[in-house]
């Protein structure tokens, strides 16, 4: 499902850092040489060559990137770069620094991330921003977005395929008699979406769709101008089918006048190694495009070359 094409015979890590140390220096810097490294390098290989540069040259590698790259393409290399865990913490700091209540980043870390990933991410970000995201994520946000997101950040969630269908039954009745009363900010609305596994979840939204005739998201869209209901529909696709929530990202930040970078970034660096596959076989069916050419027609230059690469295009 991951999109990174790793060689059969990778060079050795202290081969890579002088590669790259080679890349830095000199008139201009060879950004094909450093696409040609870090995109074509799982996360385990990133880290330990981040770990070999900094020992070597004594230097951080995300340093030498932000003095030799710009714009969009120093963005897309340094996130890529970034330990998994140490990625979603800057982007959950950024989007609470940030914070209007548009913004699905922080419901992306909490729901499309297994309980495992979201622990990590929490412990990267005490480690980085001497606090916690759930801290944050309670100062920066106001009313039933807070109510909603600190939970939904502060939640490790049982990770196994077991379902209880008696529960699935009763919470599905709670669920729909709390949205027939708009009541969508009603704790146990909250605490089911919080605190249930992914599997719990995915069985009491089908029985929720089999009892009252249609997905939960369609009756979660009374109002399509409320972001509150917007956050809540990202909180259940992110949590039952994460690859249509990040297809209608991409959607999004493709189709715009004038390209989201932002999102088209963060979804391919958050993905690229998980579902992408998945996602673009999914954007294929539901834009009749590939990913890739949809890609090539809105970008450009080294952000293109580096894109293509981590959506496993060929000629990247």
């Amino acid at each position: 499902m991951s999109t990174v094409t790793v060689p059969a015979q990778v060079p050795s890590v202290a081969e890579d850092c002088e590669q790259l140390r080679k890349a830095f220096s000199g008139w201009g810097t060879n950004e094909e040489l450093i696409i040609s490294i870090l995109a074509h390098r799982n996360a385990a290989q990133r880290k330990s060559i981040r770990q070999t540069y900094a020992e070597t040259y004594e230097e951080d590698l995300l340093k030498a990137l932000d003095k030799e790259l710009t714009n969009d393409f120093e963005r897309v290399v340094k996130l890529w770069t970034l330990d998994p865990a140490e990625r979603d913490a800057f982007l959950a700091n950024e989007a609470t620094k940030k914070w209007t209540s548009s913004n699905q980043v922080l419901v992306e870390i909490a729901c499309a991330r297994s309980p495992q990933e979201l622990l990590l991410a929490r412990q990267a970000y005490h480690t980085h921003f001497k606090k916690s995201l759930e801290e944050d994520v309670a100062h920066h946000t106001t009313g039933d977005f807070r109510k909603l997101l600190v939970p939904l950040v502060s939640s490790y969630r049982y990770d196994g395929d077991e379902v209880n269908m008696t529960l699935a039954k009763t919470e599905a009745k709670i669920l729909h008699e709390n949205i027939l009363k708009k009541a969508y900010s009603h704790e146990d609305l909250i605490r089911i979406l919080a605190t249930r596994s992914k599997a719990q979840i995915n069985a009491t939204l089908n029985h929720y769709k089999n009892e009252f005739g249609q997905d939960i998201n369609k009756d979660l869209k009374a109002d399509p101008k409320d972001e509150f209901l917007a956050i809540l529909r990202a909180t259940v696709k992110c949590l039952t089918c994460p690859e249509k929530y990040f297809e209608k990202v991409l959607r999004l930040a493709i189709n715009k006048r004038g390209t989201d970078e932002g999102g088209l970034t963060r979804v391919v660096v958050t993905r690229a190694e998980v579902d992408m596959q998945v996602i673009k076989e999914v954007f294929h069916r539901r834009n009749t495009v590939s990913l890739d050419h949809a890609i090539a027609k809105d970008t450009g230059g080294d952000y293109e070359k580096m894109l293509l690469a981590l959506t496993g295009h060929g000629d990247a």
